[in-house]
């Protein structure tokens, strides 16, 4: 909330402490090399929290880079004529950049903990090469010595930084041109994005993004941070080390971040102060030797335990304390919070079409067809030759028992996953191919029978999500443009949350969400993409008696101008929403008909329990 009233605050602050820091810092213990080496570790952290805190990316191969980058500017300044530091030091990273997109193609492949096994595999090969096949260009376990001291040049003059106050000047000007770059793109669509993946990686997709193509674009920019700190490594020591390509390089920044707080962008700037801290600390001060790694881990263990968002987000939570106990000793004594009121119904104006997507009155004939769709999954058939087809502006239902194919169903209607055989038409066109996401961005999409919700996010949060994919694009790096400037963002994210009765809870974590309200998001979130044709996958699940009356109202007026499909057990609110009903069985298609039609078929009420009993159970009675 500070951010969007006072977008500079962070800014701001963070100049004037960096301001400070060079006459505070000596009088707490810090040397001016620590401090100096603590700005350039906390810039390679900048890069990796965008990739493990808010993409939930953990890579162990960040020393593959910090050592491409460092090595090559280095190599540079000392082996050939060149000798501007500051275009060394940019050439290193765009040559770490394109090193981090090749190896990304190839280690983003793979998710969770095999992505970090391949991280770990690529930073021991570049280590290997390091000192190998590349010695006479590296140094070897030499390293590069002789790299010079930062320098500007200037057309007129050339600007020397080469005592301690002026490299701090030259290293905490990058360090905050970093940090500037970082929450340009964390406050940016792509930003929210990021969030996005780490939160629910197959509900974005789901929403019309290409995760991967988001995935690789993050995992440059960490290798391009890696690459710029390891070029301004060298300039501070005079040499480029070999030690930069170790895997305890990649252990430490990972360990760094985890101290100071993932997810936070600031958190590596208080890890690396603490761990270079208790290191100088350690061994200089109670001169512990070689025992001073056993001690700096039992920190590291208990600082992780003791507090799991680290050191910022301890901070935060003080903060956040603190304010809580000024407004509760601000509150008259003997009152009572005032409970919220209830959401207004959704004005008749937001019940529009948003305006991409064309109303499907507009339209006639078949909007999805499916044409002997077939599912096996080994010898397991889920779907058999099934032919179903759905109109414009048609409200079509789906039941079928327990097991009837139902889900997958609907899963390949989706591209959610692909047909054995079989074709679907969309408006015409065959999307039997494309995965999920572009079925979404051509405007099918579906809400789950469990909520895929971004959880750690707001509502509004969620809302953006969706409604980005049909606003930007299945992919699009707008990195340094503000959300606020997306055109038609708020106005969708505003109708969106009134046509689904949340507008009073915009800035609410969806993890304080009561169940009622998550169902109304998770068709929400289906909304806000403007779908043509809007699948409903048993939107009543779990839901109180008021609840399922609530949202069947809800139903009702959203319906109006779209076409939609529903699964339901629910028979009387399912016969009461829709038009028309396809019964499946064994994943075929029994039957199909009005709810009439169905209610009073005997080979529907035989899939139903059977005879008698079926027959009670479709008129919502019990035997």
């Amino acid at each position: 909330m500070l951010t969007r009233q006072r977008p500079f605050v962070v800014e701001i602050i963070t100049a004037l402490a960096l301001i400070a820091a060079p006459f505070v810092l000596p009088y707490l213990g810090f040397t001016p090399t620590t401090i100096n080496r603590i700005l350039i570790w906390a810039l390679v952290g900048i890069g990796f929290d965008l990739l493990f805190g808010y993409t939930g990316l953990l890579s162990f191969g960040q020393s593959a880079f910090f050592g491409t980058g460092g090595m090559f500017a280095a190599y540079l300044l000392t082996q050939t004529s060149f000798d501007n530091t500051i275009v060394a030091v940019l050439l290193g990273t765009i040559v770490a950049g394109v090193v981090g997109y090749l190896v990304g193609l190839v280690a983003l492949r793979r998710t969770g903990i095999y992505f970090a096994m391949i991280t770990v595999a690529i930073a021991e090969v570049f280590f290997f090469v390091e000192f190998n096949p590349l010695s006479a260009y590296t140094g070897g376990e030499n390293g590069l010595p002789g790299v010079p001291t930062p320098n500007l040049n200037l057309w007129f003059t050339t600007i020397e930084f080469d005592d301690n106050m002026s490299m701090y000047v030259f290293f905490a000007f990058w360090y905050f041109v970093g940090l500037v770059i970082a929450l340009r793109i964390v406050r940016s669509p792509v930003g929210l994005l990021l969030r996005a993946i780490r939160d629910n990686p197959l509900r974005a997709q789901a929403l019309g993004h290409d995760i991967h193509g988001y995935k690789v674009a993050v995992f440059v920019v960490a290798a391009m941070y890696s690459g710029f700190a390891g070029g301004l490594l060298g300039l501070m020591q005079g040499f480029m080390p070999p030690d930069a390509f170790m895997f305890a390089t990649s252990g430490e920044i990972v360990m760094q971040t985890a101290i100071g707080g993932a997810g936070t962008l600031f958190g590596p700037l208080l890890g690396a102060a603490t761990w270079l801290y208790l290191s100088d600390f350690f061994q200089t001060t109670l001169h512990l030797g070689a025992t001073w790694k056993l001690v700096l881990g039992i920190v590291f263990v208990l600082l992780v335990v003791f507090l799991r968002r680290g050191l910022f987000g301890a901070i935060v939570d003080l903060y956040q304390l603190a304010r809580r106990g000024r407004k509760a000793a601000q509150q008259p004594p003997g009152t009572a919070p005032v409970a919220a009121a209830p959401p207004a119904p959704a004005p008749a104006t937001i019940l529009a079409m948003p305006a991409r997507r064309k109303p499907a009155r507009d339209k006639t004939g078949p909007i999805l067809q499916a044409i002997g769709l077939t599912k096996r999954y080994g010898g397991l058939v889920a779907n058999s030759d099934i032919d179903f087809a759905v109109h414009h502006g048609e409200m079509r239902g789906i039941i079928g028992p327990n097991g009837a194919g139902k889900s997958t169903f609907f899963k390949m209607l989706t591209c959610e996953v692909p047909p054995t055989s079989g074709r679907i038409v969309f408006e015409g066109r065959d999307i039997t191919g494309p995965g999920v996401a572009d079925a979404c961005q051509l405007g099918l999409t579906k809400s789950y029978q469990i909520n895929q919700l971004f959880e750690r996010l707001t509502v509004r949060q969620n809302l953006r999500i969706a409604a980005l994919g049909e606003l930007r694009g299945k992919f699009k790096l707008d990195m340094f443009r503000s959300l606020q400037k997306v055109a038609g963002l708020d106005a969708q994210v505003q109708s969106t949350a009134a046509l689904v009765h949340l507008s009073a809870r915009l800035d609410t974590p969806v993890s304080e969400l009561a169940y009622g309200e998550k169902r109304r998001l998770e068709i929400g979130l289906a909304l806000a993409t403007s779908p043509s044709l809007l699948l409903l996958d048993e939107p009543l699940a779990g839901m109180s008696p008021a609840e399922r009356v609530e949202t069947v109202a809800l139903l009702k007026s959203i319906a109006v101008g779209r076409t939609m499909i529903v699964i339901d057990h629910d028979m009387d609110s399912l016969f009461e929403l829709v038009e028309r009903i396809t019964v499946l069985q064994e994943g075929r298609v029994l039957v199909e008909g009005t709810p009439e039609e169905i209610k009073n078929d005997a080979k529907v009420q035989e899939a139903y329990l059977g005879g008698v009993n079926g027959e009670l159970a479709l008129h919502g009675e019990t035997a």
